[in-house]
This record gives structure tokens, C-alpha cells and sequence, in this order.
């Protein structure tokens, strides 16, 4: 699907980080931006960005209910949307064992069920127009770990398996679906924007410790330029075959690759029970 300056993206979250650059980004290159914020107060700062093209949508993307109906306010407003972008969602850091049934489910709601949501609210327009594309923020964390952020990787993975699985759903009517991986970028999501559970239990404070301690000195100094995010969000959506999946920064490429090794290793090493599991021939 080629982006033309008539495009027009919904883009969770513009209110700051990722969200705001990608936002920025597109608003630059001439496109119109439907972009959802939480707070009416940021309404106004967003649609001053481009008067003219910087549409705001107060919204809650764990408010599922009003999604259908701000989705359709929001496309007589601006227009049929063409590219969806799941940004918004937050990080949630602490050791399962001392987090709470609650801090999962406020979790998943922000960073899966809400982004769900959304894509069910432009499926059908997407669809009868055969064209669309659905982009999805999801993380390194939706395929590499890390200690303390279990929840955080559990609702990341979900994203993009639904991402991958749901592409293969809508390729036929012209839809394309990229899951849009990054890696530490410079934003505020390990600052005041991740929520942290208390410790409690002494057991984890020899691992957790000295992660919660250089997560939050990390916070500010990421590697990631979220200028360049968005620079390579609109080469996605502009590409004739865009990527199932796309990690962003050396970081992620890195880990990923790291991981790649050690589970083909892994899979070399007990590929013998693994075959030893079916009926006898």
C-alpha cells in the first residue's frame, strides 16, 4: 500500500513517547493523524501540532466498550483510517511471585486487549475497502526476557502472536499486519511511566535489586532516537511488502540474535526426545 500525503493513521497513545514521535513523524511527512489521548488537557497540546490534520481522540483504550464508537466519530471526522498503529501501553516491573492477579490483568488490558480492540474497530472498513495496514507496538520483550518484567514479556508475547496469526487472517482482502518490535528508545516508559510492584520477598533481592536500580538510572538515556522510530514506521507502512515482524535498534537485534543461538542449541540438544514422541512406526 503506498502512503500518500491523503493517508490517514490512528495512532494510540500521542500524548508522549513512541506515540508522540510517531505521531510527529507522520503530521511532518503530510499525513493525518488521528491520535488518542487519556487526558482531555492533551487534546489541545496534540491538535496543535497540525490544525488542520491533528485530530484528537479522547479515549481509553481499556475502555472497550466506547472503542467501536469513538473509532467510527473519529473516521467521520477525518476520514477511513488506512493505518492503524497499537502504540499505546505501558511496562510493568516485578517478580511474578510478589505481583498481584490485578497488576496482570491491568497489564494485558492495556497491551492486549485494548489493541484488539481497536484492530476489531477497523477491520470491518479495512476490509470492505480491501487496503489497510495494522502495525502494532509490541517489544523485544514480545520475544526475548528479562527477570522482573514477566508480566510485561507475557502480554508482548501475546500481541505478536496474535499479530502474526491475524496477518496470515486478513492478507487476502489487500490487509498487511506488522508487528513493530523496539528495542530501549528514549522515552519515559522505564520512568514514571512503568508501574512497579513493592518487593517484599528478601529471596529476590540479589536478582531484582540491581535490575530495578539500573532500569530506572537507564531511564532517559536510552540508545533508541524515537525521531528515528518514526522514520521507520513510515518506511514500513510505505513498503510494497512490509515486514511480519521489524525489531528496532542494535540492542534488540543483538538479544534476539543471542536467543536465535542458544534455542537452535537447545533444540539440537534434545531434538532426540523431541522426536520420540510419536506412535511407533
Amino acid at each position: 500500500m503506498a502512503v500518500a500525503p491523503s493517508t490517514t493513521f490512528l495512532i494510540t497513545g500521542v500524548s508522549s513517547g513512541l506515540g508522540r514521535a510517531f505521531a510527529q513523524g507522520a503530521l511532518a511527512a503530510g499525513h493525518r493523524v488521528i491520535g488518542t489521548v487519556r487526558r482531555p488537557g492533551d487534546a489541545d497540546s496534540f491538535a496543535a501540532l497540525a490544525p488542520d490534520r491533528a485530530h484528537p481522540l479522547v479515549l481509553d483504550v481499556t475502555d472497550f466498550d466506547a472503542i467501536p464508537a469513538a473509532v467510527a466519530a473519529a473516521e467521520r471526522r477525518a476520514g477511513p483510517i488506512d493505518v492503524l498503529v497499537n502504540n499505546a501501553g505501558y511496562g510493568h516491573e516485578g517478580v511474578l511471585e510478589e505481583s498481584s492477579m490485578d497488576d496482570l490483568q491491568r497489564q494485558f488490558a492495556a497491551n492486549v486487549f485494548g489493541p484488539v480492540a481497536m484492530v476489531k474497530a477497523v477491520l470491518p472498513g479495512m476490509r470492505e475497502r480491501r487496503r489497510g495496514h495494522i502495525v502494532n507496538v509490541t517489544s523485544m520483550g514480545g520475544f526475548i526476557t528479562m527477570p522482573g518484567i514477566s508480566f510485561y514479556c507475557g502480554s508482548k508475547f501475546a500481541l505478536e502472536g496474535i499479530s502474526d496469526a491475524l496477518g496470515k487472517e486478513v492478507a487476502a482482502f489487500g490487509i498487511r499486519v506488522t508487528a513493530l518490535a523496539p528495542g530501549q528508545f528514549r522515552t519515559d516508559w522505564a520512568g514514571r511511566s512503568m508501574a512497579r510492584t513493592p518487593r517484599s520477598i528478601a529471596d529476590y533481592d540479589a536478582i531484582m535489586d540491581p535490575i530495578r536500580a539500573g532500569r530506572q538510572a537507564k531511564s532517559g538515556n536510552q540508545p533508541g532516537d524515537p525521531a528515528k522510530a518514526a522514520q521507520a514506521l513510515l518506511a514500513v507502512v510505505a513498503a510494497d511488502n512490509p515486514p511480519v515482524r521489524l525489531f528496532l535498534g542494535d540492542d534488540a537485534l543483538e538479544l534476539v540474535d543471542r536467543k536465535l543461538d542458544g534455542m537452535r542449541a537447545e533444540i539440537a540438544a534434545w531434538e532426540a526426545l523431541s522426536r520420540a514422541t510419536g506412535f511407533a512406526a
